[in-house]
């Protein structure tokens, strides 16, 4: 690059002293977005790609007016188009984002928020321990805390009804995974807006759709029918409940901006919380995918079609790969990023 001298910015070594960080860091970026693609960045770089971009457009205007300098122009003028070609290509920047989003993101934040995520799990837990204990102590409330759909058939019966030897039909069982899907949303929904309420419909919800699980759960052990009950809740309903309890967290965070503000007003407590929680749900909504699907076939296929161990085995492996999701996800990116920060 030459070196003449300019007016306004001082001589060309002068800017170029001053801008070349910048624009080493630009060419990083679009380097790794263009050998990796969109995995190659996080959010953050992303959005640091942008403002770099920004500025190198600026500093080609000052290259070109102010300095003179065509050497130094015709690298800044390869830079911004390179930069021009990622920064608007929406369509490769989206898909970073929503990656980046629910695989390194929405599991930091669930672990940010274990406590909230704990709280939600004991108020389902002990809405399902206390349906158990209604119907182990006085069977005659089986009625009060047992739906109306599971009232029709004894266990038993269900059993009987529901093992067959031939697969069901595709067509009823897709139809079935999408109903489910949309009721599977609606609580979820529910449970996070009753946040609003200081938490007190988000804890009374959670609790309440506990006891009849709990409920159904100590029914089917009295009739000894209790392995086909787990293997017929457990495929769908790892996930299910996990999402739930999640949704139950993001209502807590909404009620403690309303209950905890701070220096701020409860409304702009709530607008901060809102954020965060709006996230949670959103990340939720795949894994709610994934139940729907799950409870709407494999869920209904008993034995001795797929055996009790196997649809079990399936469901503690999807078990385990969710744990390993949300308390694994994003560790090794966040470790990555501290380790580059540079103390200026």
């Amino acid at each position: 690059m030459s070196t003449s001298s300019a007016t306004g910015y001082g001589s060309a070594d002068a800017f170029v002293g001053r801008r070349s960080d910048d624009w080493r860091r630009l060419e990083d970026l679009l380097r790794r977005l263009e050998k990796q693609g969109p995995r190659g960045l996080s959010i953050p770089e992303v959005r640091s790609l942008g403002k770099l971009y920004r500025a190198a457009c600026a500093d080609l205007l000052i290259a070109q007016s102010e300095l003179a300098d065509a050497a130094l122009s015709d690298y800044l003028n390869g830079l911004v188009a390179r930069g021009y070609a990622r920064v608007y290509d929406d369509r490769r920047i989206g898909r970073v984002q929503v990656f980046d989003f629910l695989w390194r993101e929405f599991p930091r934040l669930v672990r940010r928020e274990r406590w909230l995520v704990a709280v939600s799990a004991c108020l389902l837990l002990g809405g399902a321990l206390s349906g158990a204990a209604v119907v182990t102590l006085d069977p005659e409330a089986m009625g009060l805390v047992i739906p109306d759909m599971h009232q029709a058939r004894t266990p038993e019966e269900r059993v009987r009804d529901e093992s067959f030897e031939e697969p069901a039909k595709v067509g009823p069982a897709a139809v079935f995974s999408s109903f489910l899907f949309t009721h599977n949303i609606q609580v979820t929904f529910l449970v996070f807006a009753l946040g609003v309420t200081f938490g007190v419909g988000t804890a009374a919800l959670l609790f309440w759709n506990g006891v009849p699980l709990g409920a159904l759960a100590a029914q089917y052990h009295a009739s000894g029918q209790g392995l086909f009950f787990w293997a017929w809740i457990l495929p769908h309903g790892v996930v299910e409940l996990t999402v739930v309890i999640i949704a139950g967290a993001a209502g807590l965070l909404l009620a403690r901006g309303l209950w905890r503000p701070g220096q701020r007003s409860r409304r702009a407590a709530l607008v901060i919380e809102a954020r965060s929680a709006v996230r949670l749900i959103a990340g939720g909504m795949p894994l709610l995918v994934v139940a729907g699907s799950v409870e709407g076939t494999i869920s209904q296929v008993h034995a001795p079609l797929v055996p009790y161990a196997h649809k079990l085995a399936f469901a503690g492996a999807l078990f385990l790969v969710l744990m390993i999701y949300l308390s694994r996800g994003g560790i090794e990116r966040s470790r990555k990023r501290l380790s580059s920060i540079k103390i200026e």
